[in-house]
């Protein structure tokens, strides 16, 4: 019953989100501050998951101005723990598919988000120098998921080297953000989820590398970020066992 009641107010609260955020957005489409505002309107959902939240984010990221954002993508459960740390300018990187989903694909673009054609592998390899250009142009920053793909519980996978080549190409820093483990963790059935850690990590400058070097600056980047992880994923594990 608790699954069915869960369901209906996620459900619910989801469209209501998108059917309020698109007319929102149509007075000023495109804003890339929209992103950050129903990102986190998203987040607030995990109150209903019944996951307890324990968000690091240092108060001075609102001021690290254009950088890369690159999280760990676990699953779909990513929309109400990991937008928490969504900061002010900060738009995302999509396949233009996500269009086609009912409510949240006109809000998904009306928020200025970058939308990408990723069967076309010519027209994907210039996603780089669109993020690039978008980058300077709008002075926003850019959130990117390296691994390409949900790991769905075989931890952190290879990065590919996409947002690191446009973090060099800009001249920005990257910044990782690491959420604790969310696989096998969540039951709709269940009223108490447990704890989910998201930390952000301190600003990498990418200054230092060259475009030779972008695999050394991903295999840095995944190194720092698969430590932590662990390190998040036992801490939750020791502060769940006392409740």
């Amino acid at each position: 019953m608790l699954a069915i009641i869960r369901g209906i107010i996620v459900f619910l609260l989801s469209i209501l989100i998108c059917l309020f955020g698109s007319i929102y957005c149509l007075f000023s489409p495109r804003n890339p501050g929209h992103v950050m505002t129903f990102g986190h309107a998203f987040g607030k959902l995990h109150k209903v998951f019944g996951i307890k939240m324990l968000e690091r984010i240092p108060e001075e990221a609102k001021q690290y101005g254009p950088s890369i954002y690159i999280g760990n993508h676990q699953n779909n459960y990513d929309m109400v723990t990991m937008s928490n740390a969504v900061q002010p300018r900060t738009v995302t990187v999509g396949k233009k598919s996500l269009l086609f989903i009912p409510f949240f694909g006109p809000l998904y673009w009306l928020t200025g988000n970058i939308l990408i054609n990723r069967e076309n592998r010519s027209k994907a390899h210039g996603t780089i120098s669109q993020v690039v250009q978008q980058i300077k142009k709008r002075h926003i920053s850019v959130w990117m998921f390296p691994e390409g793909t949900r790991s769905r519980g075989r931890g952190l996978l290879p990065f590919k080297t996409g947002a690191f080549h446009a973090a060099i190409a800009a001249g920005v820093p990257i910044v990782p953000v690491c959420v604790s483990s969310t696989h096998d963790r969540i039951k709709f059935n269940r009223w108490n989820n447990g704890t989910v850690i998201v930390e952000m990590l301190p600003p990498i400058d990418t200054t230092k590398y060259t475009k030779e070097q972008v695999r050394q600056l991903a295999e840095h980047c995944r190194q720092m970020m698969q430590a932590k992880i662990e390190e998040l994923n036992n801490e939750v594990e020791v502060m769940d066992k006392r409740r």
